[in-house]
């Protein structure tokens, strides 16, 4: 699943080459993940330019020009692919955006889950607007953080993920928070001291900006891969804590691997 990191490298690659090129072609392959919102198709995107790349939180928006945008919610298995001319394609594309310069934009979904939006505004994309600031946005404060947690309930990563707290966090990510922040994914929010909510806060930072380095470092062109191999403790089960020795912890529920450690993560499996 794409999160945060991922998004932002994409953001960033695309912010770099988008800019300035026209559409000269747009083909919808599968309708089911294609969702017209002005009423036009795919065919309202020819002709228009590019004016700029954006994020916030697990979406991400291309603007081509005054009262067009696509936006792409990828959700479990979505990517975007950016290919050269005479390149070989990857996978099964769902959208194909052909640009004047010969180069192509792929939306690929192997589960037909996420959804791309043909909108004339953001706002009319569902579940934009209901999520709650971007995790990496410089104003969020650990005081605003502390502020908008006190309004949830549930174990600790449970709300993580939830986009009306903070937008951009998923399952691996939670796992790689909470393991820097020495806190159980099954901790209550309620049970949370005002000290270990400030740890939460930093980890969230420190995690997601060194992943957005590392990926910038690892992924370059080739936005539609799916780099994990960097995570310290999510989908390790069975692996050695490199902070501890210990056995990471790995539980699987309603289709959602926890990894953690019991040494660094001290709490209780109980739920109530």
């Amino acid at each position: 699943m794409p999160e945060l990191p991922d998004l932002e490298v994409v953001r960033e690659f695309l912010g770099r080459v988008l800019p300035g090129e026209v559409v000269a072609g747009a083909r919808v392959a599968r309708p089911i993940v294609v969702r017209d919102l002005v009423s036009e198709g795919a065919s309202a995107l020819v002709g228009r330019s590019v004016s700029g790349v954006g994020r916030w939180g697990k979406y991400l928006w291309i603007d081509l020009g005054p009262g067009m945008c696509l936006t792409v919610n990828p959700k479990l298995a979505g990517r975007l692919a950016w290919y050269r001319a005479g390149e070989r394609t990857r996978g099964r594309p769902a959208l194909v955006i052909e640009l004047r310069s010969g180069r192509e934009l792929h939306y690929l979904d192997a589960k037909d889950m996420g959804q791309v939006y043909i909108t004339h505004r953001l706002d009319e994309v569902p579940g934009f607007a209901e999520q709650g600031p971007d995790a990496l946005d410089p104003s969020l404060t650990v005081e605003t953080f502390a502020a908008r947690l006190a309004r949830f309930r549930g174990e600790i990563k449970g709300v993580l993920t939830r986009q009306e707290f903070v937008a951009g966090i998923g399952n691996a990510y939670a796992d790689e928070i909470l393991y820097e922040a020495r806190i159980s994914p099954f901790r209550r929010r309620t049970q949370l001291t005002a000290a270990e909510v400030e740890r939460l806060y930093e980890a969230m930072r420190t995690i997601l900006s060194e992943a957005v380095a590392v990926l910038r470092e690892r992924v370059g062109e080739r936005i539609d891969l799916e780099v994990r191999d960097h995570l310290r403790v999510h989908g390790r089960g069975g692996a050695r804590c490199s902070r501890c020795g210990r056995t990471i912890s790995e539980l699987r529920a309603r289709q959602r691997i926890t990894s953690f450690c019991r040494g660094c993560q001290p709490g209780t499996l109980v739920r109530g």
